[in-house]
């Protein structure tokens, strides 16, 4: 990829893939470069769960930072890794993996990155998500009185039980219809497409959040 100046690039950290997006930054608003992702997986599996995290971090330096330091990367906007799990180990895990990503990114594209929760991220990168919800859990429709008084919430227009990541992508995919999805034999959609969109998502998010693209 050829030097670019003023590169916003957007990851969505998780422990199994991260997602890539790379927009260039016109001002008020951004064209897509790249999207992409990396899916480190270390041989043989450490015994030690610190040990893999480093290892994945260094697959993914390898893979993207050194290749594409050099091509005028001035922005990083990170996801902030949900912290709603019963499970602590997991939450600690995920902490620990977006802080050695983030200081991979520091080391070697020489950018502190900026960081942005994932309701922000949808709420600000796709606005029309935002509806005030007219059906409760079960289905029945909320009463006219109770509408008056609700106020738009993220999602509000979808069911409860709807897949968030699958109305991003849809978003997404709107969005950048010239983007080439990966799918499996069965033709089916690659669950690294979630991933890649929620960091397209980051990007828009937090660029629109802080009044810098329309």
């Amino acid at each position: 990829m050829e030097k670019i100046n003023n590169l916003v690039l957007g990851l969505d950290v998780s422990t199994k893939t991260i997602g890539i997006a790379l927009f260039e930054d016109f001002g008020t608003n951004g064209k897509l470069r790249l999207l992409h992702h990396v899916t480190p997986v270390v041989k043989p599996k450490p015994t030690n769960k610190m040990g893999e995290l480093f290892e994945k971090a260094r697959i993914f330096e390898e893979e993207f930072l050194l290749k594409y330091k050099d091509i005028g990367i001035t922005k990083v906007i990170i996801e902030e890794p949900l912290l709603r799990s019963n499970n602590v180990n997991t939450v600690a895990t995920l902490l620990r993996f977006n802080g050695i990503i983030s200081r991979a990114v520091y080391d070697i594209l020489g950018v502190i990155p900026d960081y942005i929760s994932s309701y922000d991220a949808r709420a600000y990168g796709f606005p029309e998500l935002i509806q005030i919800r007219k059906f409760n859990k079960k289905g029945e429709p909320y009463p006219q009185k109770d509408l008056d008084k609700a106020k738009p919430v993220l999602f509000g227009g979808y069911d409860y039980e709807v897949d968030k990541k699958v109305i991003v992508w849809e978003k997404v995919s709107e969005l950048e219809p010239q983007i080439v999805w990966l799918v499996d034999k069965k033709q089916k959609l690659k669950k690294e497409n979630y991933d890649m969109a929620d960091a397209l998502a980051c990007v828009l998010g937090k660029q629109r959040k802080d009044g810098l693209w329309e």
